[in-house]
């Protein structure tokens, strides 16, 4: 799950902009992190340890935490870029991704078969959701995950108060979950394991469900399939629900209608009609029915309509893009499609 700001019609992500970056560390990152000569830091070891987190612990790992330049600077360095969906869609969308993903259901079917059963979620979601995030735990980010959050909690300029509650719940996690902090890495904003959970959110959604007594999200696929499928769920997924309904409509999209809104259906059909757009004849709609309507551009100067629903709403919970919620959603189609081949 990564930490991105994402809006409006043509999804926004963030790409590094070198003219951005900081050219020199605080002065004061020179004293590292740990707490006998960071204030800070001591102020956040004194809060955990009243919380019951051993003093001792606590010291210890925040005493080795290292401060890294290079993350400050591809957070500054962020610059938004727009992106078409078939720009954004040939990221996600190739058929190494598609087999992979449907080798990795076949490989963990059992704890699929779990996670549709405990949590209604469908098993290709989930794959492609963990396919989108790392590539079914290929790459998992190369950032010591205590560097990253340390750094940005007491060094980011405007987010140092989020990050700061990121660096505390990692260190809460880890130490209930008797995890080595200094050993465990992830992207540069500190987001974790196959499914990139920040610590909040693992703190909040992962679950052991292997019930080997961890909740491992770094090197536990089925643990991860569980947690993504968990998180889904309390988001509000309905089980066997369609995600989105194929639509016609002018060429032109539409200035009445508000597309690609990240939240929950919130136009009818009946509306959409009297704007020109329509769901496919193959795919009728009710017209009191409330959606999401998405004008997806494409190099040619073509758009192309999609309605989405609750379920699609929930995607966009995990990452507040409609192009992500596309990719999750057609790389789920495709991994269903190549299972069905191969029956």
């Amino acid at each position: 799950m990564r930490v991105a700001f994402r809006h409006g019609r043509n999804a926004l992500i963030a790409v590094l902009g070198s003219g951005l970056m900081l050219a020199m560390p605080p002065a004061q990152a020179t004293e590292g992190f740990d707490p006998a000569r960071n204030a800070e830091a001591r102020a956040l070891v004194d809060e955990l340890a009243a919380q019951g987190i051993e003093r001792a612990w606590l010291v210890s790992a925040m005493r080795e935490a290292e401060y890294q330049q290079g993350v400050l600077d591809a957070m500054s360095g962020a610059v938004e870029h727009h992106l078409r969906w078939d720009e954004y869609r040939d990221i996600f969308i190739q058929p190494g991704r598609v087999e992979a993903g449907a080798a990795f259901i076949d490989e963990y079917r059992d704890a699929f078969a779990r996670a549709k059963a405990d949590y209604g979620v469908d098993p290709a979601v989930i794959a492609a959701i963990i396919g989108v995030e790392t590539y079914y735990g290929r790459y998992t980010g190369d950032h010591r995950v205590i560097d990253s959050l340390a750094t940005l909690a007491f060094y980011h300029p405007s987010r140092g108060d989020f990050f700061r509650g990121e660096l505390a719940a990692f260190l809460e996690i880890t130490r209930k979950q008797g995890v080595d902090p200094l050993t465990l890495q992830g992207s540069y904003a500190g987001a974790m394991g196959y499914p990139q959970f920040i610590p909040t959110s693992y703190r909040a959604y992962a679950v052991d469900f292997d019930a080997d007594g961890i909740r491992d999200l770094w090197h536990n696929p089925v643990d991860a399939i569980g947690s993504v499928a968990n998180y889904l769920a309390r988001h509000g997924w309905v089980a066997d629900a369609t995600l989105v309904t194929d639509a016609q409509g002018p060429q032109a999209s539409p200035d009445d209608i508000d597309f690609n809104r990240t939240q929950k259906p919130y136009v009818s059909v009946a509306t959409l009609a009297e704007s020109g757009i329509e769901p496919v004849a193959s795919s009728p709609l009710d017209g009191a029915t409330q959606v999401i309507p998405l004008a997806l551009d494409f190099a040619n100067g073509e758009t192309r309509y999609k309605l989405g629903h609750n379920n699609f709403y929930v995607i966009t919970r995990y990452n507040h893009s409609h192009l992500y919620a596309m990719a999750v959603t057609t790389l789920a189609e495709r991994i269903r499609n190549a299972m069905e081949d191969e029956v």
